[in-house]
């Protein structure tokens, strides 16, 4: 047996699924605090938008770089030690940002900040896909995805609270994060084991193109939901919209995310095949995004559109990483957990910078444009995997 920690294939770990998804939603909290309240400070301090984008960039670099480290350290440490450690040394990397005002030192410590948090959502999400029954699996990720995505909204209503002066934001998200370790800790015996051993660094990038439904899934989702972060204020700006206007667009895009991520989860765990789930968020993803131009002059109905298509492109998410456990156990697991957050990393580096270069040579629609191409490419790569499924071991 390669992992242990869950009762068994048709039943729960509940005690270890629960410390997982909670260790994790207070990560996204400090996540939805740190992520606003960094760039502020920095704007405040007169640094340019390049700057600040470079700096926020290290985020994306750090969690590429940390994904090669996953497999080995769980293994050496265990998976609790290293989700413990990892909460450690973000939560005293968070503080530090307040001690120092050199800018290089900030480039240092995103990538340490960001490198332990790599290593939490990475290990999180495998303690939750062993701990649960191929029956619930679904049903268990699409719990863990809503509390992940209240955390991240709880997060600046923080900010929104503490201001971003003072000690008062970064001392909060300290005890956030620190707190994260705590049901890791009542747990731990509980936690997986890899028992097989580790091939190399790299070698979780052969599940990249081994399970690619679900590594295409998170692509595009990190490829279309840093985009939307990114670029979707300046779009609605563009379009004429006020500062509420905007926000009320952001919001409605949180909404669907949160409310829809459970019901796709139990959605999923029912159908004979997640695949078809996949399918389904992806079209629904295409065309949705294809009708965002078309409705731009009526903002409710834009709302729903949007409301829908927040929750159906998280889904991608949501289910890619249930189907990811289904094909999957022990170190494969992590191993491939790791090819997931890289494939979501490597997106959400391109898709801003591919969407703002069309926003500028098709002013505004071209950003939407480029979403949709990346929801065609995945249903393409859908329809010929579908021709695959003689080869069931690589779907």
């Amino acid at each position: 047996m390669e992992a242990i920690g869950m009762n068994s294939m048709n039943g729960i770990d509940r005690r270890g699924a629960i410390a997982a998804i909670s260790s994790i939603s207070a990560i996204g909290i400090a996540i939805g605090l740190s992520f606003p309240l960094l760039s502020i400070i920095l704007d405040n301090r007169g640094y340019s938008a390049e700057v600040i984008g470079a700096n926020a960039a290290m985020a994306g670099i750090a969690s590429l770089a940390a994904v090669w480290m996953v497999a080995p350290m769980a293994r050496m440490i265990g998976v609790a030690n290293t989700l413990i450690s990892a909460a450690l040394i973000s939560a005293i990397s968070l503080p530090l940002f307040f001690t120092f005002d050199s800018l290089a030192v900030w480039f240092v410590l995103r990538i340490v900040f960001h490198g332990a948090l790599t290593l939490s959502f990475v290990l999180s999400e495998f303690w939750i896909n062993s701990a649960s029954s191929e029956a619930k699996r679904g049903t268990m990720l699409g719990i863990y995805a809503t509390f992940l995505s209240l955390g991240f909204a709880i997060g600046p209503g923080i900010l929104a609270l503490t201001g971003a002066s003072g000690v008062a934001p970064f001392a909060i998200g300290f005890l956030i994060i620190a707190s994260s370790a705590i049901p890791v800790l009542l747990v731990r015996s509980r936690a997986p084991l890899l028992e097989k051993p580790v091939t190399g660094g790299s070698a979780f990038l052969r599940f990249v193109p081994l399970v690619p439904l679900a590594t295409g899934a998170v692509f595009v989702f990190g490829a279309v939901e840093q985009s939307g972060l990114t670029l979707f204020p300046i779009y609605g700006q563009r379009l004429g919209y006020s500062e509420f206007g905007v926000s009320l667009l952001l919001i409605m895009i949180a909404a669907g995310n949160v409310a829809l991520q459970l019901p796709l989860g139990i959605i999923s765990d029912r159908v004979s095949d997640r695949r078809k789930v996949l399918y389904f968020c992806g079209a629904i993803g295409a065309v949705g995004t294809a009708a965002i131009p078309l409705v731009t002059d009526q903002i409710w109905l834009l709302c729903l559109v949007l409301f829908v298509w927040g929750g159906m492109i998280s889904g991608l998410y949501t289910v890619g990483l249930a189907h990811l456990g289904s094909r999957l156990e022990g170190t494969d697991l992590a191993e491939a957990n790791s090819a997931f957050v890289f494939s979501y990393t490597v997106g959400m580096t391109l898709g801003p910078q591919l969407a703002g270069i069309a926003m500028e040579w098709s002013d505004p629609h071209g950003f939407i444009w480029t979403l949709f191409a990346f929801f065609i490419g995945y249903l393409l790569l859908a329809a010929v995997r579908a021709h695959s499924r003689d080869r069931p071991q690589k779907s």
